[in-house]
């Protein structure tokens, strides 16, 4: 009988103590606010963010991610890693220091990459035109005499933007997004350039989505294209010794 009654008083104690200590403080933490930026419009992917796409709203503290972004300081002048949303907020993962548009990658060229266009000669030709800036492609050429090949100088390739008939491009603020681009243009070197407009002239052109994710991955694809040249010129080096 003691031992009920002191057990008694021991659950009536701890009912106390959630009822006046731990339920409070787990209200309060439900109940705290705190100030955040979200977005006031849809930012097409590589767009820039300027301080009228930004407005800050207060919600509720609890469940929201660590890192979400409070400062628009750290956001102004940046790019969006991807397609975001109106009344989004931000995360570090869907901005970016840099962009990917076709004028930020021909502002970068340097003389040993170039851009070159080809023409999507098909709807399935340019996967669909579901091709984004980017992508790595291999380019798969179908010719009568030589058959359907990849060629090891053109397996894995940056895609720079696709371009409608009527000059825009997939990044652009085109409010047309229904046009197929009938054009895609590609970052290469200078001989992957001259066998790209020579299959243009002489066979038909498909292009293979390899790889779409992140800048890490993707120079992975790219340092293997270059390797392929690179092996290229030391055999030339060797055999002219």
């Amino acid at each position: 009988m003691k031992n009920r009654t002191v057990l008694g008083i021991i659950c009536i104690l701890l009912a106390f103590a959630v009822t006046f200590g731990i339920a409070p403080v787990i209200n309060k933490t439900a109940s705290a606010k705190t100030d955040i930026l979200r977005l006031t419009r849809n930012i097409p992917q590589g767009t820039q963010i300027s301080d009228s796409d930004l407005q800050t709203v207060s919600v509720g503290a609890f469940n929201l991610p660590d890192n979400i972004i409070t400062d628009k300081d750290s956001v102004i002048g940046k790019f969006a890693a991807c397609d975001l949303k109106s009344d989004d907020y931000l995360l570090p993962s869907k901005i970016c220091d840099t962009a990917d548009s076709a004028s930020d990658v021909f502002k970068s060229l340097n003389g040993s990459q170039r851009a070159i266009s080809i023409t999507i000669n098909s709807f399935a030709g340019g996967l669909s035109g579901k091709l984004l800036n980017g992508d790595i492609v291999s380019v798969i050429v179908v010719n009568r005499d030589s058959g359907t090949v990849i060629l090891s100088e053109l397996k894995y390739i940056r895609v720079i933007t696709t371009t409608s008939s009527s000059g825009y491009d997939a990044d652009s603020n085109n409010d047309d997004k229904n046009e197929m681009p009938s054009t895609v243009t590609l970052l290469v070197n200078e001989e992957q350039a001259r066998l790209l407009a020579e299959h243009e002239n002489n066979s038909s052109i498909h292009l293979s989505l390899v790889y779409r994710g992140n800048e890490e991955t993707a120079n992975q694809f790219l340092e293997v294209q270059k390797a392929v040249f690179d092996n290229k010129s030391k055999k030339v080096e060797e055999s002219d010794e």
